[in-house]
């Protein structure tokens, strides 16, 4: 039965899913490691009409894993929008039942499993208009497959309120939060420096790792990392 950890961010395109890609690649170094993500939007298609889920497919060469395509990730859209819109316009909504399911079916397959989200925390996952189904936002997702988080966030500019404000609404929902991972890291530079030291002092939270451009492996040791996960 695999350990598990979800990975969630300040927004979209900070990095989750680079970061992502070197935590897999790193436990994959002594354990089997495996990669999920419940919904996966702006995906392009194959020549026979197939959808590419891209952040599956990416972490999958990033990390060397063997794991297919097919079980990284259940929902997968073209429209580069929101899951919610995305479903919507494609019509095919996330059901958090078969999440749930595609999900357990590969415990027994891992020692670890890296649970990646969409967007940001309050991203939605589904929105029916018409108010027949219960919205389904991250932290459902969170919730349901009994995850704790570490939250991914630019070292640059800004980073300080995103950063503060994502872990005060996670404390809010008793979403269990076990450090930060900073990308797109410049060692030196003086104001990433004091914006981790910011980020840190505001929320009690430990830095596990920062990450710089074109970063090739994670600069954790598998001890540490795998103790993150439950």
């Amino acid at each position: 039965m695999s350990k598990n950890l979800f990975i969630t961010g300040t927004g979209t395109d900070i990095g989750k899913t680079f970061v992502s890609a070197l935590i897999v690649k790193k436990l994959s170094e002594k354990a089997k490691s495996g990669y999920f993500k419940a919904a996966m939007s702006g995906n392009e298609r194959e020549s026979d009409g197939s959808l590419i889920p891209g952040d599956a497919k990416f972490v999958k060469e990033k990390a060397k894993i063997g794991q297919g395509l097919e079980s990284m990730c259940p929902f997968v859209y073209e429209n580069a929008y929101s899951p919610h819109l995305a479903s919507r316009i494609e019509g095919n909504p996330v059901n958090l039942d078969v999440v749930k399911k595609n999900f357990l079916s590969l415990q027994n397959q891992f020692d670890f499993l890296t649970v990646e989200g969409s967007g940001g925390i309050l991203c939605p996952i589904d929105f029916d208009k018409s108010g027949s189904r219960k919205t389904i936002f991250l932290e459902d997702i969170i919730s349901s497959l009994n995850l704790n988080s570490i939250i991914v966030a630019d070292a640059g500019l800004g980073t300080i309120n995103s950063l503060v404000l994502t872990v005060r609404y996670m404390e809010s929902k008793n979403l269990g939060i076990k450090g930060m991972i900073f990308n797109h890291f410049h060692p030196g530079n003086i104001m990433e420096e004091d914006n981790i030291f910011m980020c840190e002092r505001l929320t009690g939270l430990k830095t596990l790792a920062c990450v710089k451009a074109g970063e090739q492996n994670l600069d954790i040791d598998f001890e540490t990392l795998s103790g993150l996960y439950k």
